[in-house]
């Protein structure tokens, strides 16, 4: 790979480039990206602690903001020694801030994707379509890649699908930060995935979205893997946007966490003092007033020394991430992996399987099950099985936004997956009131 294919301007839709504009292409998608609709669902989408009313507890759309500047930053870094590393760049009229805008704009829609109530929404979704009764009504229709889409559902996938839907006309982002974005360049369905690679941990993409996903690879010069139909080398800069989100999600779970009171503060302390080493100034920290205060200083700190340390494992590898020989994620390789593998645990422990977390996940479970049961069989009973079409099933339809109704003579596939940009594009308040209308529980006032 090199890095004038890998910064491609080029658009899905084919038009160049305006070269009188103030914005470069990559500034043109962060400013497309923040005014988008699915960008802005994010601010009551779950990121740990679900449905906070507290108000500094983290959303998706305040995590992804956080992941953007962090991001940003590690872009430009990594940038400023690329551009004098390959005198092409500069021949090219790309800089340094050509790299932190795409990782930017990249960053900004690592969680796009996401369902409602975090990563339990995923594995809803998936337990849906595995039940007996709807693999029975479904699979038979469904080609082996599409249900392994519909049974195993990701939202990185869904991602790259919102960020490439004809109905979200105002994108059309640029090859390079698709590319950047795409953390697992592969379908679902792979002869030989090796998960112990960072990249086939997951999938990339659905069926639907193959065909676009196979010339943004072309655009951008990823190397295809080997035995593999549909399946590519991590874009380089994937690697940044994956650092972001890691700095992040760490420190700053750790920080809600501590504020919502399930790790005091003093281990918090501990934890961003081992990250910072001698930058840890303990007598300065008394000096400041408020706990609140402290740790948003020392959660500053860390950030800013994770990022150097970040930039320098990054360019130290950037060369084997160019040849497709580099598998590891960059945060299990920074002098401060372990405390943040030790951060990660602790949060396991104390945040991510607290009470409220555990309860409202289950709560998920049951909301996205009902409202995919409500849909996709009132959908697949009006197109294949009209002889079970009911009344109730065309009120369920209606409550359905037009560009999400099911499609005459489409496939069960695209049947699913309209209800699924659907459900998935729900808020997370959303999709509790819409289930408690389907199930009765919330009638409108007479």
């Amino acid at each position: 790979m090199n890095w004038i294919h890998l910064l491609s301007a080029q658009r899905p839709d084919g038009k160049p480039a305006d070269p009188n504009t103030t914005r470069s292409a990559f500034e043109q998608d962060f400013d497309r990206i923040i005014f988008s609709s699915p960008f802005r669902r994010l601010q009551d989408k779950t990121q740990v602690f679900p449905l906070p009313k507290e108000d500094f507890v983290h959303t998706r759309l305040t995590h992804s903001l956080e992941v953007s500047s962090v991001g940003r930053s590690l872009g430009k870094r990594a940038g400023e020694v690329l551009v004098q590393r390959y005198p092409e760049l500069q021949e090219a009229g790309i800089t340094q801030f050509d790299f932190g805008a795409v990782v930017a704009a990249a960053s900004l829609t690592h969680d796009i994707g996401n369902p409602p109530f975090g990563h339990c929404g995923e594995s809803a979704i998936s337990d849906f379509f595995k039940t007996a009764e709807i693999e029975g009504m479904l699979r038979e229709h469904c080609s082996p890649a599409e249900w392994a889409d519909l049974t195993s559902f990701e939202g990185n996938a869904q991602g790259f699908r919102i960020l490439n839907k004809a109905s979200n006309t105002g994108l059309r982002l640029t090859y390079a930060t698709l590319a950047a974005f795409s953390k697992y360049p592969c379908q679902s369905l792979l002869q030989h995935r090796n998960k112990k690679q960072v990249s086939q941990k997951k999938y990339g993409f659905f069926q639907s979205e193959k065909a676009i996903f196979s010339e943004m690879a072309r655009a951008t010069g990823l190397l295809p893997i080997a035995g593999e139909t549909a399946a590519w080398q991590r874009h380089p800069l994937a690697f940044l946007v994956e650092a972001a989100d890691d700095i992040c999600y760490h420190l700053i779970d750790l920080e809600d966490g501590c504020r919502m009171g399930l790790i005091s503060f003093e281990e918090t302390v501990d934890f961003l003092a081992a990250i910072l080493q001698e930058r840890f100034k303990p007598e300065k920290l008394e000096q400041i007033r408020g706990q609140e205060e402290k740790l948003g200083v020392l959660r500053s700190l860390a950030i800013g020394t994770l990022i150097d340390q970040t930039t320098a494992t990054f360019l130290d590898h950037e060369r084997e991430m160019l040849n497709g020989s580099f598998e590891t994620a960059l945060a299990d390789l920074v002098p401060a992996r372990e405390v943040l593998s030790a951060i990660k645990k602790r949060s396991v422990e104390k945040i991510y399987r607290s009470q409220p977390v555990l309860e409202t996940e289950i709560a998920g479970f049951e909301v996205l099950a009902g409202l995919l049961d409500a849909f996709v069989k009132a959908g697949f009973y009006q197109q294949f099985a009209p002889e079970k079409f009911t009344a109730r099933h065309t009120s369920v339809l209606r409550l359905l936004p037009e560009q999400f109704r099911p499609i005459s003579k489409g496939s069960v596939y695209e049947l699913a997956m309209n209800c699924l940009d659907f459900i998935s594009g729900l808020t997370d308040r959303h999709a509790v009131s819409l289930y408690r209308k389907i199930k009765g529980t919330a009638l409108p006032v007479l």
